[in-house]
């Protein structure tokens, strides 16, 4: 999930450098960041809420 994270990070800002003046598939890729980073948090918090993770296991 990181992984993707960052991926569509690269290419937003790929798209911002080569698009001069189409912003719209920088903002695709930017959305997907946010709702990837979102739903990674939801994850880890069902997964406290639930008992999968604790705090200070590995």
């Amino acid at each position: 999930m990181l992984l993707a994270i960052i991926a569509s990070l690269g290419s937003a800002a790929v798209f911002m450098l080569r698009s001069r003046g189409d912003s719209r598939r920088m903002a695709r890729a930017l959305t997907w960041r946010v709702g990837l980073s979102v739903a990674l948090f939801v994850l880890l918090m069902a997964g406290y809420y639930f008992g999968l993770l604790q705090p200070g296991k590995l």
